[in-house]
């Protein structure tokens, strides 16, 4: 039997479309791998461009099919456009190569010990964007021209000698076939977007025969845009355009996990977050929340004190300005939203 196991950390370049690549694979030594630790997988993406869509006219296919409105009729999906490229892609008519992660800090699949994330005994499946950083060595998350020093985010915006950039611009154009009824168009895009700070865990809880998991889930971009044009433009009298749009979530944590299953009765997806409770929940004066003097008590007050206080749990979202069809709604944002219980259940809609 193997006591340790170590993986070498593994970077990966692709290029789409592809072209020539010169690569030599050398063997490490034993004194090399000695020095190896950690487990996980480091992923790095250089020169990447992706776009497909639906054009039957030059045998594309890309749709989603196999779906029913109320009455039964026909519900068909084509993806029109799907991108990911260079930040100025123009709606996608500019598809250059961006830089996804870099090998300081690439995205990761990882094996954690629980022990170091508040979770003893147990070993957690980790999928994470590249991290926030201090903010000197930084650039503001929002500004697609940042410079460093101006924030906390790792991805690098394009610049002179670094045209790639290591943010992306991500769009989708659907086209909605509702039975024998004139399709209908939904289209999404955003700009320079940035997802730094991400991650999910994953772990099994044996007491609640569940997988339980924590969501950290930060999205920045200059402006994501919401449409029912044709084709994504920037002429759309119907698009809501959300600028300067910071979203950060945060479901579950070590001791209030997300659950994430399937119902019992319709086998539809289901995701709880079970309502927040202590040991010592008895020993917290009724009327006040404080602490009956006693240790178990101080224990309680210690433990939701730091729950209701700590900015890691809370969610935010906000926007510098919300425009719909060209008219300016001003600012909006929803700080410190706590979830605290949490209970979802997806099933099917009979017709």
């Amino acid at each position: 039997m193997f006591k340790y196991v170590s993986l070498m950390a593994l970077s990966l370049s692709i290029f789409l479309p592809l072209s020539s690549v010169t690569a030599e694979m050398k063997s490490m030594s034993d004194q090399a791998l000695s020095e190896v630790d950690g487990a996980g997988i480091g992923l790095v993406m250089d020169d990447f461009v992706f776009s497909h869509g639906h054009d039957t006219a030059n045998d594309k296919t890309f749709r989603i099919s196999g779906l029913t409105d109320q009455s039964g009729a026909p519900v068909t999906l084509n993806v029109e456009q799907l991108y990911i490229a260079r930040a100025g892609s123009n709606y996608g008519s500019v598809l250059d190569p961006v830089n996804l992660g870099r090998l300081n800090n690439p995205f990761e699949i990882d094996l954690l010990n629980g022990d170091s994330v508040g979770l003893a005994g147990k070993a957690v499946l980790q999928l994470a964007a590249p991290t926030k950083v201090d903010v000197a060595d930084g650039y503001d998350c929002l500004d697609a021209a940042a410079v460093l020093g101006s924030g906390t985010c790792s991805s690098r915006p394009s610049e002179a000698g670094w045209e790639n950039g290591e943010r992306a611009d991500l769009g989708l154009e659907l086209q909605v076939n509702v039975g024998v009824e004139t399709p209908r168009h939904l289209n999404f895009h955003a700009e320079s977007a940035v997802f730094d700070g991400s991650y999910v865990r994953l772990w099994g809880d044996d007491a609640a025969g569940k997988m339980a998991a924590e969501f950290r889930v930060n999205f920045y971009t200059p402006e994501l845009e919401i449409s029912t044009c044709t084709k994504l433009n920037e002429a759309c009298g119907s698009a809501v355009k959300m600028k300067g749009f910071a979203f950060e979530l945060a479901l579950g944590n070590s001791f209030q996990p997300l659950y994430v299953g399937a119902d019992a009765i319709t086998g539809g997806l289901t995701l709880q977050l079970a309502q927040l409770t202590h040991e010592y929940m008895a020993n917290l004066v009724p009327a006040t929340g404080l602490s009956d003097g006693s240790a178990e008590g101080d224990a309680a007050y210690a433990f939701f004190n730091d729950y209701y206080s700590n900015a890691d749990y809370r969610s935010n979202v906000a926007m510098t300005e919300m425009e719909i069809g060209g008219v300016s709604l001003g600012s909006a944002k929803v700080e410190g939203l706590l979830i605290q219980h949490l209970d979802v259940k997806f099933r099917d809609l009979e017709p």
